[in-house]
This record gives structure tokens, C-alpha cells and sequence, in this order.
């Protein structure tokens, strides 16, 4: 089995992944607080970990991926009681909205889907035991985590908690013992939802319902929790002290976080009014060509989106569509499937690197540079093996629209022809140029004029 190094965020340092049981692989992917539609900055999250999944299921692992949803929150609530709707509808609506633009990228489903709502019992339980355990206090029909009885508080984030005040990272609350306690369970107001407790009619806390949820799912120590980089705190730190609180052992042995989505070198989000939802950015631009855009940047780094970004994107796509669109020769060409085989070892070296997708790319384009000087059949085989992992050839391309009919294409080809006859370049350049405003690309070739949707 293939060797694969991730970048660790818990030991500041790459390291070689080992799951904990031979060839399976537990992954929990911190998933949407329901209550909007999906933007770019989650877009950017789940195709990259759905290639990471891609990727590790390549290398010959058996891979169980768990993604929730926050069906039950601060934002839904207020969301909510502004549209008149019950929590449960307002959330039920977003998911699916969720399920029609993550797929549309190519983000497999995961194989479990599980939502806080419907693990009310199993949360209250964790709360229990944290209570009996000394590591919670109830205030008022609310539950809160002891971060001062927690020894390693601060080992994920490289935060000293005698450092951190109260902002907007610490959640502000007069009536905890210490500013850096976290809820564990919320006392419900009383026009909002809630759940009957020991402490009371209320919720769960942010943090408590990951917990529960990936453990139940996955087990007690997870190979792989990922996200977003804000995530890691608060929301990430907090998991792993109550995790560890509960049971003693290891909460995840990988923790992975990919970087944000930047507008103009400024993280993207929706307090700064300055993101872009899935459903808006299809409007102009293929899901194709922002799968490939999401991908082009080693999942670590930021990303910079703009318009010119995804468009460089859609040319470069078209490029590599029009190698299926080639006449291909099954005749065995040795020296080049010979190269094509080092070309794809080097891709899948580079992404054993700490999925080093802007390494792998550049091997990519130079197996479709290698195809289209073969059009060997093998090649187009090893391209398509790429893009197992990579997954963006068979989504939704750019819509070409041909703004001339067909016999009057023909009939300038033709007059073209008579211009280049005439030795009239002038003329002849003067209708390539027409074809071209008019989405038309011609191509000269030893068996004639060929011609394509631009």
C-alpha cells in the first residue's frame, strides 16, 4: 500500500498516515449550519476532502466518510422566526438545496449523514457523563464545560488559554465560572425549540454535537477529522477536550483543514458580505470549471477567487475536453505509454505529499500534452485513472452556444478558401476573425478545415 504523508495539524508537522486499523480509514468532515445556501468557502472544503477521500480509496483503502449537518442552531432559530418556519423545515429546505449544488460538483455523498436533531439522547448522555465526570457544571438549566479541568487545553490551536479573552472566537456569557467555558447544552428561550433534559427544556451546544456524533459513527478515535482552518478554534479545540474528557483516549490521530477562500486577498464569509453561493456562480460558470479552479491550489493555501480566475479555469478546460473529442489510435505506442507510466507515478507521488494538487496538476497536462502527440488509447486510459481522483472531466462543461447555423459556417469556410486561393489574406483573415466573434474557431489541418465551438 502506497505511502501517504498529511500535514497534521496537531503536531505542526507532516507526518506519514497510519490509520488505526489496517486499510479502513474513519474520516469525519465538520459539515453546514443549514440555514442559507452553500457557498464557495464550503465548496472549497468538501471537493477537496471528497478528493482526499477519492485519493485514499485509489491507494487501496476502504475509506467510511461522515459529514453532519447543524440542523439545530443560533442562526436557524433566528432565520427561522424572520420567515415564520419551524427549525426542522428551515434546515430540511437548505439540506437539499445543499445536496443539488454540492453534487453538481462532483462531491460524493457521504456514507453518513447525521444530524443533531436526531441525536438528542446520545448528546444529553455525553453531557451527563462530563457532569458526573467534574468536567461540567449546570448554571441555570444550562451546561457548560470546565476548560481550567482540562490539562491540554490549547494543544490543537497552539493557544495558551491564559491568553485568550472573551471575543468574537469565546463565546460571552456572564454566568459561567470562566470566560473560556463553553456550552455544552443551552436552556431554550421560550420561543425557541428544545428538548426535555436533567437541566431542563433546551439544546445542545455547538461544539458537543461533533463529538457524539463522529464517535458514534466512527468509533472513539477517529483517523481523520476535517474542515475548514476556522475551525480549528474554537470549535475543533473544544471537541477534543470533551472528546478526550469522555473517554479517555485520542479524539482523532489526523486532524486536516484546508485553507480559506479569499475575495480580493480578504477571507471570504458572510459577516464581511463579500461571498459567492454556489447556485449564483453556476449561473455564468460550469460546475467543471469550479471544481478544477478549487482543486488548482494545494488545499493548505489560500485560494483567491475571481471571475478571471474561474474563466482562466474554462480555458484550460477546454483544452483538455477537446482530447475526447479526438480520433483515437489503439495502436501500441511503447516509448509513450512507457513515459505516461512515470508521468502518472509522479501525479500520485505528489499527491502522497500532502495532496500537493498544484504538483499533480502540471503531470496532468503533461499526459494531455503526451496524448495529443499519440492519441493513444493507453494515455487517454491513464488521464482518465487521473481523474478518479481529481474528478472534474465528466461534470457539467461550459455551455457553447453557436450563434451562426451551420451552412453559413460552411459557406465562409468556403469563401475563405477562395481568399487563401486568391492569395486575399486580407480577407481570409477578416472571416476567420468573423467565425471567431461569432464563437467559431477554425483549424487548418492536412486534411482540411476543421472547425469548433470556441
Amino acid at each position: 500500500m502506497r505511502k501517504i504523508y498529511f500535514y497534521n495539524t496537531l503536531t505542526k508537522k507532516k507526518q506519514e498516515f497510519i490509520p488505526l486499523k489496517k486499510g479502513k480509514v474513519g474520516m469525519y468532515v465538520c459539515g453546514i449550519t443549514p440555514y442559507d445556501y452553500t457557498h464557495l468557502g464550503h465548496a472549497r472544503c468538501y471537493v477537496v476532502f471528497d478528493a482526499i477521500r477519492r485519493f485514499m480509496e485509489r491507494c487501496g483503502y476502504s475509506v467510511k466518510y461522515v459529514q453532519n449537518f447543524t440542523d439545530i442552531d443560533d442562526k436557524i432559530i433566528e432565520r427561522g422566526l424572520l420567515k415564520n418556519k419551524d427549525f426542522a423545515e428551515l434546515s430540511g429546505e437548505f439540506i437539499e438545496e445543499y445536496y443539488n449544488d454540492i453534487r453538481r460538483i462532483g462531491v460524493r455523498d457521504a456514507d453518513i449523514y447525521p444530524r443533531v436533531s436526531g441525536h438528542i439522547p446520545d448528546i444529553i448522555n455525553a453531557v451527563k457523563k462530563l457532569q458526573e465526570k467534574g468536567y461540567a457544571y449546570e448554571i441555570s438549566g444550562s451546561v457548560y464545560f470546565r476548560v481550567s479541568a482540562f490539562e491540554a487545553y490549547g494543544a490543537l490551536s497552539g493557544r495558551n488559554p491564559e491568553d485568550l479573552k472573551p471575543g468574537s472566537r469565546v463565546e460571552v456569557d456572564v454566568q459561567k465560572e470562566r470566560p473560556l467555558d463553553f456550552a455544552l447544552w443551552k436552556k431554550s428561550k421560550e420561543n425557541e425549540p428544545g428538548w426535555v433534559s436533567p437541566w431542563g427544556r433546551g439544546r445542545p451546544g455547538w461544539h458537543i454535537e461533533c463529538s457524539v456524533m463522529s464517535t458514534k459513527y466512527i468509533g472513539e478515535t477517529l483517523d481523520i477529522h476535517a474542515g475548514g482552518q476556522d475551525l480549528i478554534f474554537p470549535h475543533h479545540e473544544n471537541e477534543v477536550a470533551q472528546s478526550v474528557a469522555l473517554t479517555g483516549k485520542m479524539f482523532s490521530r489526523f486532524f486536516l483543514h484546508n485553507g480559506f477562500v479569499t475575495i480580493n486577498k480578504e477571507k471570504m464569509s458572510k459577516s464581511l458580505n463579500n461571498f459567492f453561493t454556489l447556485r449564483d456562480i453556476y449561473k455564468k460558470f460550469s460546475p467543471q470549471s469550479v471544481r478544477f479552479f478549487l482543486l488548482s491550489q494545494h488545499y493548505r493555501s489560500p485560494i483567491d477567487f475571481s471571475e478571471e480566475a474561474l474563466e482562466d479555469a474554462e480555458r484550460s478546460l477546454e483544452r483538455i475536453n477537446r482530447v475526447f473529442e479526438e480520433k483515437i489510435s489503439d495502436e501500441k505506442n511503447e516509448p509513450a505509454e512507457s513515459e505516461a507510466g512515470k508521468i502518472y507515478e509522479s501525479f500520485m507521488d505528489d499527491l502522497s505529499d500532502d495532496f500537493n494538487t498544484s504538483a499533480a496538476f502540471s503531470k496532468f497536462f503533461a499526459l494531455v500534452k503526451l496524448f495529443n502527440q499519440t492519441k493513444s488509447a493507453a494515455i487517454l486510459r491513464k488521464i482518465e485513472d487521473m481523474d478518479k481522483i481529481l474528478g472534474f472531466l465528466k461534470l457539467e462543461k461550459k455551455e457553447k452556444k453557436l450563434l451562426i447555423s451551420e451552412e453559413e459556417i460552411k459557406r465562409l469556410i468556403k469563401k475563405r478558401a477562395e481568399s487563401r486561393n486568391a492569395r486575399d489574406y486580407a480577407s481570409a483573415d477578416r472571416i476567420r476573425v468573423e467565425l471567431l466573434e461569432k464563437g467559431v474557431i477554425l483549424e487548418d489541418t492536412p486534411s482540411g478545415v476543421k472547425w469548433r465551438l470556441r
